[in-house]
């Protein structure tokens, strides 16, 4: 049986994806966490043999919640969930040691073979994710200034396009306000931005968010 930790903060989600994987005989959701903190704490349980992870959680950066979960138990797949389709989160995820990566508005076709794949060891992207990817690498870096960023510079881009402050972007990434300003000023730079919302127009014309 292959036991899976679904990581979510919607409830709708959660059930709508144990209900998927309890059209399975070899599957069984048998953890939930609607927080990273929670997810941390279900990990260090132990019993699973894959995480669900979505990248929007409402404590921290799903992308935080993945490295913490690689540091407490490297050899346990996880599963990236997200509603971005755009390839850099696919890409950062990978890179950051997810084993696989699905949208949700593919889940109902791709969960069930990708929990196999990972259960396996093996890797699972859908089809739409694997051609975003390969076209997104034969872009320029001129043409996609964002890849140059740092993950942490990349979620302070992401969370500032949200019109997220910056005191709640501090409380969120558990770092102070000063170094906020300090991600801000080095994405500016890198990207050749003058202000937020040159920051906001670019995460739309790119679906960032």
């Amino acid at each position: 049986m292959i036991h899976v930790l679904i990581v979510d903060d919607h409830d709708i989600v959660r059930a709508g994806l144990k209900q998927i994987v309890a059209e399975t005989s070899d599957i069984a959701a048998t953890g939930e966490a609607r927080s990273g903190a929670e997810a941390i704490e279900r990990v260090r349980q132990g019993g699973w043999q894959v995480v669900v992870l979505d990248l929007n959680l409402p404590d921290r950066p799903g992308l935080d919640v993945l490295a913490q979960i690689r540091n407490l138990a490297p050899e346990l797949p996880v599963l990236i969930l997200s509603m971005h389709r755009e390839p850099s989160y696919a890409a950062r995820a990978l890179k950051g040691g997810a084993a696989g990566y699905v949208s949700k508005d593919s889940a109902r076709e791709h969960l069930i073979p990708a929990l196999r794949k990972l259960a396996r060891g093996e890797r699972y992207l859908t089809p739409a994710v694997a051609e975003q990817l390969a076209f997104g690498m034969m872009e320029t870096q001129r043409e996609r200034p964002h890849e140059l960023l740092s993950d942490r510079e990349f979620q302070v881009l992401c969370m500032i396009a949200a019109g997220k402050p910056p005191r709640e972007i501090a409380a969120e990434l558990n770092v102070s306000v000063k170094t906020i300003g300090t991600h801000r000023a080095r994405l500016l730079m890198k990207m050749g931005f003058k202000n937020n919302a040159e920051i906001v127009q670019y995460a739309l014309e790119h679906h960032l968010l």
